[in-house]
Formats: structure tokens, C-alpha cells, sequence
């Protein structure tokens, strides 16, 4: 089946948010800045800082390397998955990875891998054909996406589907798994402002829901 454009996921994600009763405020600061302020607009969405510092008290401190089953069921204990923020499978295969649904991000898939000492965490954004001019959309991509606290861009052959272009970010196989839900988190929130952000690069096809 074709991915869905990650202009689908945006719309979701922003029908997501309004009726949950909050409200969009934009805000300018330095590109260093930018982690610290995706953190702190994390916390402002929580209705109980209380519930989240406990939280932050309970998470797992492993030093050892994880792999995919055992993060997995770290996972499923985390209130990303048990308030139903996500849901999580895993894919058995030769290389095994797992299939996040963010189902605050208007049920957008995340697919993260474990592969040496890595853990790489990504999700599709659109294909080639979604862009109109593949030069100047190359070229913006290259110039702003280290405004993206936390993830890069790179352009993947899908087999049959063609090339796509990705959002990922990459850490530690080793990470605190605090880290790593954070890194989850980001990503998602990095997909759906990247789609607002190239939106003028991409074709009509690639903001519409024809899938």
C-alpha cells in the first residue's frame, strides 16, 4: 500500500490538538533554543506537571545496549503509550524494528530500528513525485533543516513505491529510555512542522488526502 503524505498526518494532528482545547501561539527564538523550547511546549500540553515529574522519577536508567523486544516492552510502560498518546507493534523480520503510532499527531507512523549502536528513529514525509521542483526543494532542505531540533532529512528508495523522502533523528542504543521517548516525540512534532514549513515546494497531490 502507498504511504500516506505526511500532509495527512498534519491535518490530523492539527484537528487533534483544537479539540483538545488548545491553541496555537507562534514563537521566535534562536536555532539553539530550539530543543529546550519543544521540551517546555511538551509540558505546557500537560494537565498534570505532578503525574509527569513522577514519571521522569520512574524511567528506566539502563546502561545496557537495548534491543528491539526489550525496548518495546519499556515502551508499553511509559505514559506515551499507557494515556494512549501512541500505541506500539512490533515487526518481525530479519531486521526487527517497531511501528509507532502517534496518535497525537494525527495517527502518524514512526518507525524506529536498533542496528549496532544506534537506534534510529524516522517516518515517511512524501514522495519525489509530491514535489513540484526537486532542485529548489533540494536545495531549501539543505539550508534549514538543522531548524529541526533533534532530526535531518534523506531521500530512500521503497522498492516499488519509488523514492521517498524521510524525517530521522539517531541516539545512542544505550540512551536513557526518557531520551528516547523525547526523541520519539520530537521527531513527530519535527514531521508535521516540516510539512507547514516546504509546503510551498510540493504539489497539490501531496496536500490532499486521495490515499
Amino acid at each position: 500500500m502507498k504511504p500516506k503524505s505526511s500532509a495527512h498526518y498534519q491535518r490530523e494532528y492539527r484537528n487533534r490538538l483544537r479539540n483538545q482545547g488548545l491553541v496555537k501561539k507562534e514563537v521566535w527564538v534562536l536555532p539553539e533554543h530550539a530543543s529546550e523550547l519543544a521540551a517546555i511546549e511538551k509540558r505546557l500540553r500537560e494537565k498534570n506537571n505532578q503525574l509527569a515529574q513522577q514519571e521522569r522519577e520512574q524511567m528506566i536508567t539502563e546502561t545496557d545496549r537495548w534491543t528491539t523486544a526489550g525496548l518495546m516492552a519499556a515502551l508499553t510502560k511509559t505514559s506515551l503509550v499507557i494515556d494512549g498518546h501512541a500505541t506500539t507493534d512490533l515487526i518481525d523480520g530479519i531486521d526487527q524494528a517497531l511501528h509507532i503510532v502517534m496518535k497525537d499527531f494525527g495517527d502518524l507512523p514512526v518507525f524506529l530500528t536498533i542496528s549496532g549502536e544506534q537506534i534510529i528513529v524516522e517516518s515517511v514525509l512524501w514522495s519525489v513525485d509530491e514535489v513540484a521542483d526537486l532542485n529548489r526543494f533540494n536545495d531549501a532542505v539543505l539550508r534549514t533543516h538543522k531548524y529541526f531540533p533533534l532530526s535531518t532529512i534523506s531521500l530512500d528508495n521503497m522498492g516499488e513505491n519509488g523514492d521517498y523522502y524521510h524525517m530521522f533523528g539517531a541516539l545512542s542504543a544505550r540512551s536513557l529510555l526518557e531520551n528516547i521517548v523525547f526523541e520519539i516525540e520530537v521527531l513527530a512534532s519535527n514531521v508535521i512542522q516540516a510539512t507547514e514549513a516546504y509546503s510551498e515546494y510540493l504539489t497539490t497531490t501531496a496536500d490532499t488526502n486521495k490515499h
